[in-house]
């Protein structure tokens, strides 16, 4: 029997290519299970588990609530549901709150996995955009699982990996191809340290995901902040003593610091095309009453020099959008 039994994977942007490069060095008898989230759409057809199936010799499926995990199959998260593990070993969909702007995001999985099977886990993050799935494998990390990383230089984009090497000691890091040759080794691998005891807050924010918890409870896990859910507008609290900073709101929308700067931008830029919007609208509104008979010379030149500025304002917010979207993105 292999030390290890279930072997956890999260991925974004450039996954695919990660996932196919592992899977495709596994045998057939492969003597564990494969739970992936892969970052989906909510209008994703679930062709995921075909992909996968093609690329090796083992056979995927998107998970249905209440299966029971079998060893040599790869489960994937379906569209718009949290992949979870639930006691004794079975599957859980969860519509709970999104988690760092995704439904299925990575970290319920891990959180999950560090949960209900401890020790017995390998958890692997790939290829990706922002830090998903870092805060999970940090809870891997304390429950005794084993932690692998792709190397970042192999990762189409290496913004989850670097995330997850500088918040976690990852026990390795090394490229997809070869994280698909070591998978049979490291399930033989012994648990080189004591599993530090789940706190009730991980397993507060499983159930979180799996939408089982009455909301208020969240009001445990943080301390009040002066930010709003960009999801809900709801107030955020800052998630005590974790690694990347981490906040969810009462709703259960969680977000990680670089997730919630990526949403507050989105945020401002939707407001700032508003206001493009609002005063294009007043500029065109004055201009027709310009050509009203019944105006005095003074109105007509007021109502003029008020359009001309409105118009002014509109190009000068979308010069600064313009700037925006041109300038550098952390990848």
């Amino acid at each position: 029997m292999p030390e290890r039994e279930i072997v956890v994977i999260g991925a974004s942007a450039g996954g695919i290519i990660a996932l196919r490069s592992i899977i495709r060095g596994l045998p057939k008898d492969f003597p564990a299970a494969i739970l992936i989230v892969l970052h989906l759409s909510r209008q994703s057809g679930g062709l995921l588990p075909d992909i996968l199936s093609e690329a090796g010799a083992l056979t995927a499926s998107n998970g249905r609530h209440n299966e029971e995990i079998r060893a040599g199959h790869i489960y994937t998260a379906p569209p718009d549901k949290h992949l979870l593990i639930g006691p004794e070993r079975r599957i859980y969909l969860g519509h709970g709150p999104k988690e760092n702007r995704f439904r299925p995001a990575v970290d319920p999985l891990f959180r999950s996995a560090a949960l209900n099977a401890g020790q017995k886990v390998i958890g692997i993050v790939l290829s990706g955009g922002l830090d998903d799935g870092t805060a999970g494998l940090c809870a891997i990390k304390q429950a005794g699982g084993l932690t692998v990383v792709q190397d970042p230089s192999d990762a189409e984009v290496p913004s989850m990996p670097r995330s997850a090497l500088q918040h976690v000691a990852a026990d390795y890091c090394m490229g997809a191809e070869k994280i698909g040759e070591m998978l049979p080794v490291l399930l033989r691998k012994a648990p080189a340290r004591e599993a530090a005891q789940m706190s009730e807050d991980i397993r507060l924010e499983v159930e979180l995901a799996a939408d089982e918890r009455n909301q208020t409870d969240i009001t445990r896990i943080g301390q009040p902040s002066p930010y709003t859910c960009p999801s809900c507008s709801g107030s955020l609290m800052r998630v005590g003593g974790t690694s990347p900073i981490r906040f969810r709101c009462h709703t259960g929308h969680a977000f990680t610091a670089l997730s919630l700067d990526e949403e507050q931008r989105e945020k401002v830029e939707n407001a700032t095309w508003s206001a493009v919007r609002a005063l294009q609208e007043h500029a065109v509104l004055l201009q027709e009453m310009i050509r009203q008979p019944g105006f005095s010379n003074e109105e007509i030149a007021d109502y003029s020099e008020r359009a001309q500025q409105a118009l002014e304002r509109a190009k000068l917010l979308r010069q600064a959008l313009a700037e925006t979207r041109d300038a550098p993105l952390k990848e």
